[in-house]
């Protein structure tokens, strides 16, 4: 019983060994990788010296699934994932709040936009409903969302859709993460235009 014992075990330590060395590897953790929106294509502010006219951006309210560390890609017309090593380095709506200020700031040159806590009772007011921030399977990055515009009391101006989108130059996340920065500059685009004519 002994001499037997002993044989299986010189037989299958091997196999033992093999399946802890695999242990160990599947448990080793894999890199992961941390992004920021890249800045507006515009560089330089276009500022008047006495703005006439403010504009307080709220801070955005993001579809559930867009609230993650993860960036997402939509793999098909009803799939979405999250990816578990390719994170945004900040809370998303945190990035694209602070973005869209200084986004609409270059675009609006009569106008001193601030963020919320502002308190000024002529200020309007821009709140924004991001319902897609991700990749798509046809290699395009997709933002698009509802946005609302209200006046100094209170009153709403405009509530309407926005829709952007950038085709990738290349693959993987970087350039998903540069055309979806390029898309969120498209919507401030069409922001900032409508906001110019109901100003």
């Amino acid at each position: 019983m002994i001499v037997t014992r002993s044989l299986v075990l010189r037989h299958c330590a091997p196999v033992l060994l093999a399946v802890l060395g695999l242990t160990g590897c599947a448990s080793t953790p894999s890199p992961s990788y941390r992004y920021t929106l890249p800045l507006d294509t515009i560089s330089a502010p276009r500022t008047t010296m006495d703005p006439t006219h403010t504009l307080v951006v709220r801070p955005i309210r993001m579809a559930n699934y867009l609230d993650s560390e993860g960036i997402v890609l939509q793999l098909d017309d009803i799939t979405l994932n999250q990816a578990r090593e390719h994170l945004w380095a900040e809370e998303l709506g945190r990035q694209l709040e602070r973005g869209l200020r200084h986004r609409l700031a270059n675009r609006l040159a009569d106008t001193r936009v601030l963020g919320a806590g502002t308190v000024n009772s002529d200020a309007l007011s821009l709140r924004l409903e991001v319902e897609r921030f991700q990749g798509r399977y046809d290699g395009l990055a997709v933002a698009s969302g509802q946005w609302q515009l209200h006046g100094g009391q209170g009153q709403l101006l405009t509530q309407e859709p926005f829709n952007a989108q950038t085709e990738l130059d290349a693959d993987g996340y970087p350039a998903l993460v540069r055309a979806l920065g390029q898309s969120w500059d498209k919507v401030a685009d069409q922001l900032a235009e409508r906001i110019i004519e109901l100003q």
